[in-house]
This record gives C-alpha cells, sequence and structure tokens, in this order.
C-alpha cells in the first residue's frame, strides 16, 4: 500500500490525475487500451475536470474505456446518477464514444441491471481475465467503498461479480462492484480527503485487526496490484 498526503487539494488532484495519464498510457502501450472504472459522487468532478482539460492532448482517448465501479438506483437523467456527473465533467467533454462508455442500465430493476452490466463487461473483455487497469475509488464517513456498505450482504459476498444491494440506512438499491472484482485490478486508487473522513481512515489503515462488516474499505487489498491512497491530511490527521 502506498499513502500518498498533500497540503492542497488542488496538488492532490494534479497529482492524481498525472497518475491516471501515467497508467493511461503504460496500458495502450501495452495493451492498446485501457480499461478504467470512475469512481463516482462529487469528490473526483475536479479530478474529471483536469483529465479533461489538461490531460486532453497527454493520451489517445478513443483507446479509453470507461465504466462505474458503482451506480444509483435512480434514472439516468437523475443528478444522483453517478454516469451522469461523468457524462458532464469528463466523457462529453473529452467527445469519448458511447460504445467506449459502459453505463448501468438503471431502467432495469437492481438485479437485472447488474446481472446485465457483467454481461456487458465479460463480452468487453472476452474471455481474458476481469483485471482492470485502473479502479478509481471514494470512501464515505462511514467507511463504505463502491456500494459495499457497512452491514450488507455485499461485504460478504465472495463472488468476481457486479450485484445488487440494497442499503438499508439509505432506504435504496444500489449496483456495485463486489470485493473480490475490485481486487482483481492491476491497480486501485483511493481518492479521500476531508476531516469528516478521518475517523473511517483511521480504522480502515492502522487497525490490525479487520472488521469487514464495519469497515468495508478494509475489503481492498489488490491480489497482484497495486493500491494507492491519494489523500490530505484533514483525512489523514488521526493515523498513527
Amino acid at each position: 500500500m502506498n499513502l500518498l498526503i498533500y497540503k492542497t487539494l488542488e496538488e492532490l488532484n494534479q497529482d492524481l490525475a498525472d497518475y491516471v495519464i501515467k497508467i493511461a498510457e503504460m496500458s495502450i502501450e501495452e495493451n492498446d487500451r485501457f480499461n478504467f472504472v470512475l469512481t463516482g459522487g462529487s469528490s473526483p468532478k475536479a479530478l474529471y475536470h483536469l483529465l479533461a482539460t489538461a490531460g486532453e492532448h497527454r493520451i489517445d482517448w478513443g483507446k479509453v474505456y470507461f465504466f462505474f465501479g458503482d451506480e444509483r438506483n435512480v434514472p439516468s437523467t437523475d443528478d444522483n446518477y453517478n454516469g451522469l456527473m461523468a457524462k458532464k465533467a469528463l466523457l462529453d467533454p473529452l467527445g469519448i464514444k458511447e460504445d467506449h462508455i459502459f453505463y448501468v442500465d438503471t431502467t432495469l430493476a437492481p438485479e437485472k441491471a447488474a446481472i446485465e452490466y457483467k454481461k456487458a463487461i465479460d463480452k468487453h473483455f472476452n474471455g481474458e481475465d476481469l483485471a482492470f487497469d485502473l479502479i478509481l475509488l471514494g470512501m464515505g464517513d462511514d467507511a463504505h467503498t463502491a456500494s459495499i456498505f457497512p452491514h450488507t450482504t455485499l461485504v460478504k459476498d465472495q463472488e468476481v461479480d457486479i450485484a445488487s444491494v440494497f442499503v438499508e440506512k439509505l432506504n435504496t438499491y444500489r449496483i456495485s462492484f463486489t470485493a473480490p472484482l475490485i481486487n482483481k485490478a492491476d491497480n486501485v486508487a483511493f481518492l479521500v480527503f476531508g476531516e469528516n473522513k478521518a475517523e473511517a481512515l483511521k480504522h480502515v489503515i492502522n487497525d490490525q485487526e479487520k472488521n469487514y462488516d464495519l469497515y468495508p474499505s478494509q475489503l481492498i487489498d489488490p491480489i497482484d496490484g497495486k493500491l494507492t491512497w491519494f489523500t490530505d491530511e484533514a483525512a489523514t490527521k488521526l493515523l498513527e
């Protein structure tokens, strides 16, 4: 695990953008494509803007394929739909073709949406191992990541899969990568900042005895890949 701590969000996002572009360049050179899993919520907006501007001419975006680590069970026109935020901040500005973007179809029931999303990903990988080049993750102040929330069925899911999950605290369904699927990635990067994340981050990183039910982000431990935390001083102030 590599823990990077920044004084400002500007420095954090610039370094993370450079990191994404570096991995993209290597993946395209080696495999002629870059399989990139985006994270949702509001935290990555500044990063996506940087990639769409400063990174516009640095890599061949026509060889990048975009996926979503989780999605909210809302219409694709809803402001809470992760795909819409990414579309506005990153995908449309870069002119990414629709067949290079893998959205979750939330017109389907959550369980069916998860099944169909997995089918689309399997088809894209065409029999190859489901190891994404880079998965971006966020972390909530309850230590959830993707839609692996505390005390939900996804915490104990051992399948390399996409699954639907009912999140009781939010009274809604989500569609999410499972931890075993995330852990197959070549690179996993957490984007975590703000004082409200400090308590959760302390437990996720410092606790020797793991409690996945309480702190699901502890589940993320790539099998053969690299794990990097991009954080700020506020989020890391309680670390030992």
